[in-house]
């Protein structure tokens, strides 16, 4: 069994149990202080759902040790012997008075009969979250630095000292509660008013989608710009990817870049060799100033035919003046400083 005991001031004793072991038994609380004399039985039983669950005893002033059994019919279940005063639980504060005197409070209950007890007082304000406590040995309990313009709620109660009875005691039940305002008392003390919580009005709601509508179309504007630009005004290509060197080797000089990647040597025929394909052609590109020999291109067909002694020639065209002569398959053409070709 689970076992309770609590003295009330120092008069009544009162031992429970849980009997949940016993659901549908009656069990009976024996006891006494002299363990040389028998067992008396309780005679104020405490019921709980109609069966026992507790005894009242009538200890006024006792300091002894309690002896008690609680039995099932004649059968113990349970025996054991306690010092009650361990359990002593005062009776809470009478006759509580306040007297003010600025901004100090001086509160006062008539004191209990018997000694090792301490007298606690708790107020707070309602801008307090918490209870603030003050004890004192006696029942004159003085409160300072108070402001007389709050209202203020104060409680009392009486605690057994441990070092007089042990760490098993219980505090007294509260004094009720008392409100005080500028030396007068109150009913009770007002709640602070909090300042009420700003609601989302219709004009919020309809600015912030109003807001993002805004955004969205004009997010959409940019990128409907974006597109027309890029179909108006294509991107121009680089031509460092079509023209390889021009940059890098000649610094976009075109007139060097041409005369370095198009002056091509002339292909010879491999001595004793037939060809796979049909007849190659070669293209020959040369350069030369107007006072030189006038150039001329032959392809491996023409050689071939002067090789047996054929006289073919290809239609000569005297150079022009003021720029080099540039010749591609029997043309002629002249370049000068202010353009690429000339024809």
């Amino acid at each position: 069994l689970t076992i309770q005991i609590i003295y009330f001031n120092l008069e009544t004793v009162q031992v429970t149990w849980n009997a949940s072991h016993y659901p549908r038994s009656n069990l009976s609380f024996h006891y006494k202080f002299n363990p040389d004399e028998a067992y008396d039985q309780c005679t104020v039983y405490i019921l709980q759902e109609g069966h026992t669950s507790g005894c009242l005893l009538d200890a006024e002033q006792q300091d002894d040790i309690l002896y008690f059994s609680i039995r099932n019919g004649t059968h113990p279940v349970f025996t054991a012997s306690r010092w009650i005063f361990y359990y002593l639980k005062p009776r809470s504060p009478k006759q509580v008075s306040f007297s003010w005197h600025q901004d100090a409070v001086t509160v006062t209950c008539s004191d209990l009969s018997y000694r090792g007890l301490l007298y606690e007082v708790q107020y707070r304000s309602p801008f307090d979250t918490e209870w603030q406590s003050r004890q004192a040995n006696s029942c004159n309990v003085t409160i300072e630095d108070l402001d007389a313009e709050k209202c203020y709620a104060f409680r009392a109660r009486v605690k057994a000292m441990e070092d007089a009875y042990g760490p098993d005691t219980y505090p007294s039940d509260w004094s009720e509660v008392t409100c005080w305002q500028r030396g007068e008392t109150r009913d009770s003390c007002p709640e602070p008013r909090t300042p009420p919580k700003p609601k989302l009005s219709k004009f919020m709601l309809v600015s912030s989608l109003a807001i993002l509508l805004m955004v969205s179309l004009l997010l959409l504007s940019l990128r409907k710009l974006w597109r027309v630009k890029k179909f108006l005004m294509p991107s121009v290509p680089d031509p460092k990817s079509t023209f390889p060197g021009l940059f890098e080797i000649h610094q976009g000089n075109f007139q060097e870049w041409i005369t370095d990647t198009q002056n091509v040597a002339h292909l010879h025929k491999i001595a004793g060799a037939e060809p796979e394909g049909g007849p190659e052609e070669s293209l020959v590109v040369q350069l030369a100033k107007t006072e030189a020999e006038s150039p001329r291109t032959l392809d491996p067909q023409t050689e071939d035919k002067q090789a047996s002694g054929g006289s073919l020639r290809l239609p000569h065209q005297p150079p022009l003046q003021g720029g080099d002569v540039v010749t591609l398959g029997g043309f002629t053409f002249v370049m000068n400083d202010s353009s690429y070709v000339a024809l």
